[in-house]
């Protein structure tokens, strides 16, 4: 491990969680970088350690690229107000925890994409490393920056200030970069060249190499290659065969906590439910599952190497797993005996039974958390839902009958077609969900919790509600308030989130190019931290939003033509334009769609598997 040069001793002296910013953890990878390593990543996360190492993205790909012998990925996270301020004060570079080494002694410089409000974050750590903001300021000589995650199906808030970002699926793509890296700098290439290789590779979009248009209301008027030999769409990469990916099996614990710090294993992608307003559920598609026995394995030789005592088993769904009970089955062959917990984070309440949870509790048990989403069956039937009353009824009554006291429930607010009844509806549920516990034979003197955590919706890119325009901020906030005049009962607790993160959140989510002025000004304005209610200013980005001459109500409180050029008509998630189009007009109309594994949607998606995602001469389900 790296020594500490005597400015970060007494910059580290003088911060509140130094362990942040250390490094030296177990399950770190070190090289010998002057002797061995060819290509070296910074991998960075726009956020606080602790969100960061909870990222199973991270995990997957430090693992994959450090098991090649001549590449070394390292990691940074975006450091506490605290530590920025003495390293701002002591002008040290931002720096990778393993080597110590600043972001500008590596080759490439890569950041996750998770969620839009952090896009400030990713400024903050450029300038923090002394890397200019924008691509078209860094030649050669500076290190590749790229992004990858979900938010770069709409790139183009934040083109202008990566060289390449990578649509889909990392584990064979970021190997590919790497390997062109490796190869350009063998070969002398300059920064152009590099780009138009890396632009060949399945899922690389290079957002210098497309110049965008307008109409003159604002609207995209096109988006076009401006080279020949690049791609006028570039499609997504996914991993075809799960069990080709062996999952990680050996974590960087951390050394101060994070917020999921436990073993984690991603037993399938993508969903087959098709909800309309879930982006995730479209841009992970098609579905595709790990086998039990890999699982088990993997599994388990990542908690005798972490030594965690908790395994979650991750992804959209996972009791759409059509073997899950053969999985935890596998799993608790060993589990109980080696005193690990199994818990279940993404349950679906018409699939949950007696059996998962005895297979899950046998160790611990843990909370339990149902997705209604929206609290009557009209709402629920728009969003394509598929969850009935009834089926909420039988989960809750399992889970009480075994034991389980409190249960939370998952709600959105502004949804489109909500009515004020549909907002009542949630507070009908919660209570129908009490009355029910009081009607059961239950512990005596013991009570019941239910907890509904409503947020606010957000139309997003690539789903069938795209089209729709927002709610706005006021009407969230008088539908919030009625919300909780709703609610008579002390055993029912509301959350709800800010309006105001969701407005902003839904404007990047849907804007074009030109956010980028507005991102940059809002930074040189003081934003960052922006998902922090302490260090969120919303009208802090009104005023960037006006020094740039654009109006934020045109991003999210305008409904899209359906036939309209988006910032992102130019990148394929395999999910097509028709297929959404569809979904929105049986939304309209309270029609739902099967899941795609009882009948195919014609969605699209299939392309990418070369062939039918479900043998449907079985019965999936």
């Amino acid at each position: 491990m790296a020594e500490f040069s005597p400015k970060l001793k007494e910059a580290l002296s003088l911060v509140q969680k130094p362990g942040r910013y250390t490094g030296g953890e177990p399950g770190c990878t070190y090289k010998d970088n002057k002797a061995n390593v060819d290509v070296r990543m910074a991998f960075c996360f726009p956020d606080t350690y602790e969100i960061g190492m909870s990222f199973l993205g991270e995990k997957i790909l430090y693992e994959l690229l450090n098991r090649h012998e001549n590449w070394w990925c390292e990691r940074a996270f975006m450091p506490w107000v605290d530590m920025k301020e003495q390293m701002e004060r002591l002008h040290i570079p931002l720096y990778c925890l393993e080597s110590k080494d600043p972001l500008t002694d590596f080759d490439i410089v890569g950041f996750s994409l998770e969620y839009e409000l952090c896009y400030t974050n990713i400024l903050a750590m450029l300038d923090l490393a002394g890397i200019p903001l924008r691509a078209a300021d860094r030649d050669e000589r500076w290190p590749l920056i790229i992004s990858g995650g979900p938010c770069v199906c709409n790139a183009e808030p934040m083109a202008d200030f990566f060289d390449i970002m990578q649509l889909g699926e990392g584990e064979q793509m970021l190997q590919d970069i790497c390997a062109t890296v490796e190869a350009g700098k063998k070969a002398g290439w300059n920064k152009d060249r590099l780009l138009f290789e890396l632009s060949k590779i399945p899922g690389v979009y290079v957002p210098s190499f497309y110049d965008v248009t307008y109409l003159p209301d604002g609207r995209v008027e096109s988006i076009k290659p401006n080279r020949p030999g690049v791609p006028e769409r570039v499609t997504k990469a996914i991993v075809k065969d799960m069990d080709s990916f062996v999952p990680p099996e050996n974590f960087v614990v951390p050394m101060v906590g994070a917020v999921q710090d436990r073993a984690c294993v991603e037993v399938l992608r993508g969903c087959v439910r098709g909800c309309r307003f879930c982006q995730a559920g479209q841009l992970y598609r098609p579905f595709r599952e790990r086998s039990p026995k890999l699982i088990s394995e993997s599994a388990r030789v990542l908690c005798r190497n972490t030594g965690y005592d908790e395994l979650s088993l991750s992804s959209l769904s996972t009791s759409d797993h059509s073997r899950l009970e053969d999985i935890l089955d596998e799993l608790n062959s060993w589990a109980e005996t080696d005193h690990v917990s199994l818990s279940l984070p993404s349950l679906r309440v018409d699939n949950f039974s007696q059996s998962l949870v005895e297979k899950t509790t046998k160790v611990r048990k843990s909370g339990l958390t149902f997705a209604a989403e929206a609290g009557t069956q009209r709402l629920r039937d728009v969003i394509n839902k598929n969850v009935t009353w009834d089926q909420i009824e039988r989960g809750c009554r399992i889970a009480f009958a075994e034991g389980y006291t409190s249960v939370k429930l998952y709600f959105m607010m502004g949804l489109p077609t909500e009515t004020l009844e549909d907002i009542k509806g949630i507070a009908d549920t919660a209570q129908q969900v009490v009355d029910l516990y009081y009607s059961m034979e239950h512990p005596k003197g013991k009570g019941v919790q239910v907890t509904i955590s409503v947020a606010c919706f957000v139309p997003k890119p690539d789903t069938p509600f795209q089209f729709c325009a927002q709610d706005r901020r006021e009407t969230l906030r008088e539908k919030q308030k009625y919300l909780l005049s709703c609610v008579h009962s002390r055993k029912i607790k509301v959350n709800y989130h800010d309006s105001a993160t969701s407005v902003l959140e839904g404007v990047f989510a849907k804007g074009d190019r030109r956010m980028g002025r507005v991102i940059e000004t809002a930074y040189h304005n003081g934003a960052f931290f922006d998902t922090w209610e302490e260090f969120f200013s919303y009208d802090r980005w009104l005023e960037a939003f006006a020094a740039c001459g654009l109006d934020p109500d045109f991003y999210n409180y305008r409904a899209l033509g359906l036939d309209e050029v988006t910032p992102w008509s130019h990148l394929d998630v395999g999910v097509t334009h028709a297929h959404l189009v569809r979904e929105y007009q049986k939304a309209l109309q309270a029609q739902t769609t099967q899941p795609c594994n009882r009948q195919c949607s014609a969605c699209g998606a299939n392309k990418l598997l070369g062939g039918p995602c479900f043998d449907y001469s079985k019965n999936s389900l």
